[in-house]
């Protein structure tokens, strides 16, 4: 079996026993949960679509390990194609489901570690690759979800793992034995965690050589002995808890993020892929981080066509959609989101086979797409807030609206068109609140923001990788500063 139902992956979650706290409780029963549902169902539609043969060239795809048909969200991008079907894909789902639907991060692992541990064990003749090679077709041929874990609780900022008061700060080996590793430490903002089957870790950024504790990765099931969950707050998350369906904005999808504690866990060697190897520590963080900045090109942009959706819609309902201000603020709106998708297209044309044999994005082109990212979404909340109205965030509640006595006394003076239900005008402006306010806005803005790394963790990279040398050079050959080789004739 190689793809799952969603029934079969809820039969999954319903099987896992984790011990995860929300609000400072235990949680018993977390699939059926109103607050974790709706991000149980995001993820849920990674094996809806691939079930379906209207999606299957994008959803679906062939091992390079086994050579059977795979969900490709457990893919090894074997070709720019490949590469360019994942921002595809990507841009389908959250069309969707209009959040974040959690699985990419894994996917963005699978292929970081894959090649990553290649060169690693070139160098050190290691056997990690072989090791992670069949882990790979452990989750493939079971269509599992795993979430790649890199941000650490990081401590004190002004220093490095190993200088830490508390080493602890930064996930690291505090035994090893002769059957595997014993870790601790805390993984934060971990997107999807208590609804993946699994966990993939990776550093969290370059070691020093004397840090070699704090250099490793691995895999675990979600439900090890010692794993500890705690579920993240979002704004107006115990919206999901209340009656009905308006007020919630998103009303089937939403996401999750949790706060990963490992107790002192073991881990068997067979599922460690890097123990104390500081040197290639930047290499797995960059490539990570590049896979994972190009997959904003695709979830943001699907994200954001629901958000020009509703720009569009709300429009229309207020009686405002042929005002001339209107319009080009919705034109903007998709410049902005295009030229995402444009970032995410590009850096993936632009990718190249690695030594490993799967295929890497170029990375500064996907450093560029994420820069983007953390600025574009915010300027399509600023002009669809524009275009929906104060009444987005000074509407009265659903429960108001089915209020016996003041109930008709508030449809009557929320009602604009007379061809348009108040109920529409109300359900629309929710799903913006939602999406640029509520908890929604966690998934849009500030995964936009943060996820795949801080804008000046792109900057950094970009940095690094733009050659300004040459640049400089061109600009002084053309004007005759530099000898001009080209020129024969």
């Amino acid at each position: 079996m190689t793809l799952k139902t969603p029934q079969e992956y809820l039969d999954d979650l319903r099987k896992m026993d984790i011990k995860l706290y929300m609000f400072g409780e235990l949680v018993n029963g977390y699939v059926d949960h109103p607050m974790i549902r709706p991000s149980i169902n995001a993820m849920a539609m990674t094996y809806q679509l691939a079930q379906d043969p209207e999606y299957e060239d994008l959803m679906t795809t062939t091992s390079s390990l086994t050579g059977r048909k795979i969900n490709r969200f457990t893919h090894l991008h074997q070709s720019t194609d490949d590469l360019i079907k994942k921002v595809k894909m990507l841009r389908l789902l959250g069309q969707k489901t209009g959040c974040c639907f959690q699985r990419c991060v894994g996917m963005d692992a699978f292929n970081a570690v894959f090649n990553t541990t290649f060169e690693m064990d070139a160098k050190h003749g290691t056997r990690y690759h072989e090791r992670f090679r069949e882990y790979m077709k452990y989750v493939q041929d079971n269509d599992l979800t795993v979430d790649g874990c890199m941000t650490d609780a990081r401590g004190d900022r002004s220093k490095s793992p190993g200088d830490q008061d508390d080493p602890d700060a930064y996930l690291r080996i505090v035994e090893r034995r002769q059957n595997g590793i014993v870790v601790r430490g805390c993984k934060l903002h971990q997107t999807g965690m208590i609804n993946s089957h699994e966990i993939l870790v990776m550093p969290n950024n370059s070691l020093k050589e004397t840090e070699k504790d704090w250099a490793v990765s691995f895999a675990i099931p979600v439900d090890t002995p010692g794993m500890v969950y705690v579920y993240g707050r979002q704004s107006s998350d115990t919206r999901k808890m209340e009656p009905g369906s308006i007020d919630k904005g998103n009303i089937y999808f939403g996401g999750q993020e949790i706060m990963t504690i490992f107790n002192d866990v073991f881990v068997p060697w067979e599922r460690v892929f890097m123990n104390g190897e500081t040197d290639f520590t930047t290499m797995l963080v960059e490539r990570f981080a590049g896979y994972h900045r190009q997959s904003y090109g695709g979830c943001k942009v699907g994200v954001g066509d629901t958000l020009i959706g509703a720009a569009q819609a709300i429009a229309e309902y207020n009686g405002a959609a042929k005002a001339s201000h209107v319009k080009d603020k919705i034109i903007e709106m998709c410049h902005l989101n295009e030229t995402l998708y444009a970032c995410g297209i590009a850096c993936s044309a632009e990718g190249r086979k690695t030594a490993a044999g799967n295929y890497l994005i170029d990375l500064l082109l996907a450093n560029i797409c994420k820069q983007n990212v953390t600025r574009f979404p915010y300027e399509m909340s600023r002009l669809v807030q524009d275009i929906a109205g104060g009444y987005m965030v000074t509407m009265p509640s659903e429960q108001d609206f089915n209020h016996p006595e003041i109930g008709p006394l508030v449809a009557k003076y929320s009602t604009t068109r007379s061809d348009v239900p108040a109920e529409h005008r109300q359900r629309m402006l929710r799903y913006i609140e939602n999406l640029t306010l509520g908890s929604g806005a966690v998934g849009y803005l500030t995964e936009s923001m943060h996820g795949a790394g801080s804008p000046q963790a792109q900057r950094i990279m970009i940095s690094r990788l733009v050659n300004l040398k040459h640049r400089k050079e061109l600009a002084e050959t053309l004007c005759g500063i530099r000898e001009n080789c080209d020129v024969t004739w």
